[in-house]
């Protein structure tokens, strides 16, 4: 079981459906404005509407929010969903249904013609009923939810506060975000709008109000505060979450997160299954960033600078000559990226983008992804201790294809020769320095591994074991050694204090 799991739909008789494993947002350029379908202006973000406070009925106890009345105001605009998807199963058996251990769904049988009669050796047909939350966001009828809430669903239907149901179909996806955007089919004009807020002021513990469907339970509301923010789930690239201690369980996916002036700031998406009162929720103003794209194009374009990075800590900014461990180190630089032609290479630390400063190489992703592809970026680069401002023009974003390789385990032809003051023993194969073994508790403990190897230090070229060995004795002593390794098929920095300092 992974530790952070999405928090969507449950069965129709309370029953999970398979959980799921995104920086503060500043102000960003609006995305490219693009035409509906349909329309002859482009989708604006419907503005925040003036909020009166204080609430006109007194709260209960003199100093406290009056919470009711806000869940008054602000309910009927939350939504619960409804998805069907129809799965084709073997008769004796699941094979092929990845995570049947938390269904019990509700199986019929299909038509009765040849391949799908189940006396005859054909499939059964599962259908597999999931519940989420969502939020209707303008006149129109389009509803925000989370993307994995709608996944594969073959019917989706929508259930409002009073009662009204509507069929909806999906418009628009953004996966990476874990955002879709649906649209109520014939939906009337007097449908209540929920009033979208900015993220970024939030405060850690602020008092926030989560409304949705969990457990098929509809229109449940919690309280609590606002516990953390920008935490990184692993969940994407993107991971940028708010985390709050309403309680969040399954079937709240996709339903709004609300600040006291009733506006939404998150949507709820993801939960902690080890822990009590750890939820998860998308900042609102991230999803701002990509609503006009989603209801105009039904996907998102993000552009990309084409440099793979990794986080700076103590150690490697003290072998770079940095003051601080801001910023994103460049490990690999792709060829004819708008990175390559920019002049950016492998050990450069970008610092800032448009004047931004990256703080974190998880923040760098985010900025980025902000501008659309074909806009020019300008990024703070240093490199030697030396900053310089290059112009990146943007190139879109490519689907995530690639998987992480293992590490080299074919074992070393070379030497075995030993370098004590890093605590590691390296051989020479096909003329690349390898680690064969790591001392433990020694300098690369924790930081080296068998099969990496070593391609430079102090950005110089490592071209045998005794290159090695020199290059580390001639290294100052006064800060730690910056190694560029290759581990699998990915290139990363490493620095490493020597031992008898």
């Amino acid at each position: 079981m992974k530790l952070f799991k999405v928090a969507p739909s449950l069965s129709a008789l309370f029953l999970l459906t398979a959980l799921g494993s995104g920086c503060q947002h500043a102000a960003a350029a609006a995305p490219p404005q693009d035409t509906a379908p349909g329309t002859s202006a482009p989708y604006v973000v419907p503005e925040a509407p003036a909020v009166p406070a204080p609430f006109a009925t007194p709260p209960v106890l003199a100093g406290t929010p009056d919470v009711a009345t806000l869940v008054a105001r602000v309910r009927p605009a939350v939504v619960n969903i409804t998805t069907v998807q129809q799965v084709h199963m073997h008769p004796f058996g699941f094979q092929g249904f990845p995570g049947f251990g938390d269904l019990l769904p509700f199986f019929h049988h299909g038509p009765s013609h040849q391949g799908e009669n189940p006396d005859e050796g054909g499939d059964q047909v599962m259908k597999q009923q999931a519940l989420g939350s969502g939020f209707i966001v303008d006149q129109q009828g389009h509803v925000v939810t989370n993307a994995h809430v709608v996944d594969d669903a073959d019917v989706v239907k929508i259930k409002l506060a009073d009662d009204r149901e509507f069929r909806a179909k999906v418009i628009g996806k953004d996966t990476r975000l874990d955002v879709a955007v649906l649209q109520l089919q014939d939906a009337p004009r007097d449908l209540p709008v929920a009033s979208l807020g900015a993220s970024e002021g939030l405060r850690v513990g602020e008092y926030v109000v989560a409304i949705g469907n969990p457990f098929g339970l509809g229109n449940t509301v919690t309280m609590g505060i606002v516990s953390a923010k920008g935490r990184s789930i692993g969940a994407g690239p993107y991971d940028d979450f708010i985390q709050t201690d309403a309680s969040i369980n399954p079937g709240n996916s996709g339903g709004p997160l609300f600040n006291l002036r009733g506006q939404v700031v998150g949507i709820n998406t993801a939960i902690n299954p080890q822990g009590k009162g750890i939820g998860f929720a998308i900042p609102i103003d991230a999803v701002k960033d990509v609503l006009p794209q989603l209801v105009s194009n039904g996907r998102v374009s993000r552009g990309r600078i084409g440099v793979a990075i990794q986080p700076l800590d103590e150690d490697l900014a003290r072998a770079l000559g940095l003051s601080n461990a801001r910023g994103a180190l460049v490990e690999e630089v792709e060829a004819g990226s708008p990175a390559d032609k920019a002049g950016i290479k492998t050990g450069d630390v970008i610092a800032a983008v448009n004047g931004e400063e990256v703080s974190n190489s998880e923040e760098l992703p985010r900025l980025i992804a902000r501008h659309a592809p074909g806009t020019e970026v300008k990024l703070t680069v240093v490199h030697d201790k030396r900053p310089r401002d290059v112009s990146v023009g943007l190139v879109a974003l490519k689907d995530d294809t690639g998987s992480a390789a293992s590490p080299d385990e074919t074992p070393s032809t070379g030497s075995g020769a030993h370098s004590s003051a890093l605590g590691i023993a390296v051989g020479e194969q096909e003329g690349h320095v390898v680690v064969e073994r790591v001392r433990p508790d020694g300098p690369a403990d924790g930081k080296l591994q068998p099969g990496d190897v070593i391609d430079e230090i102090d950005h110089q070229p490592v071209r045998s074991a005794e290159d090695l060995a020199g290059k580390v004795h001639a290294a100052p002593a006064d800060r730690p050694i910056l190694l560029r390794i290759t581990r699998g098929d990915q290139s990363r920095y490493v620095a490493v204090e020597r031992s008898g300092k």
